[in-house]
């Protein structure tokens, strides 16, 4: 059912400096901060030659990353992201063999411009499941 890995994503307290991180000490391309409003985070992609890593920062003080910081100061990894190629018939999948979908069940549109859902983390060894349609 999974396709390729698609991003990394890690949660972040400071975004300026993590993409210095990224651009000027590994030498990764990135992109300019992306704001997510409809998520309640910015996001900068780091751009390699398999897959992305997410920065996130939270965007407003309701945003599920500001949470997230106050766990773990320093940041973190958030979760993963994988590729489906239905992301319906992924969630109908996943939901009968027991598996629990967050939020409403239907997809969102994520920050890549296709549709996401995320899966709760204590059903996948306790990381976050990030599904998007490719």
């Amino acid at each position: 059912m999974i396709g390729k890995l698609n991003h990394v994503a890690i949660a972040v307290p400071d975004l300026a400096a993590a993409t210095a991180l990224y651009r000027d000490t590994l030498g990764a391309k990135v992109s300019a901060p992306v704001p997510q409003p409809a998520h309640g985070v910015t996001v900068v992609f780091v751009e390699l030659s398999n897959t992305k890593v997410e920065l996130l920062h939270p965007l407003g003080e309701k945003s599920p990353i500001a949470g997230f910081l106050e766990k773990n100061p320093s940041g973190g990894i958030h979760h993963i992201c994988y590729e489906v190629e239905d992301i319906l018939a992924a969630r109908d999948k996943l939901k009968a063999t027991g598996a629990r979908v967050l939020g409403d069940g239907e997809p969102k549109i994520g920050a890549h411009d296709k549709p996401v859902l995320f899966l709760h983390p204590k059903d996948f060894n306790g990381t976050l499941v990030e599904l998007e349609q490719a």
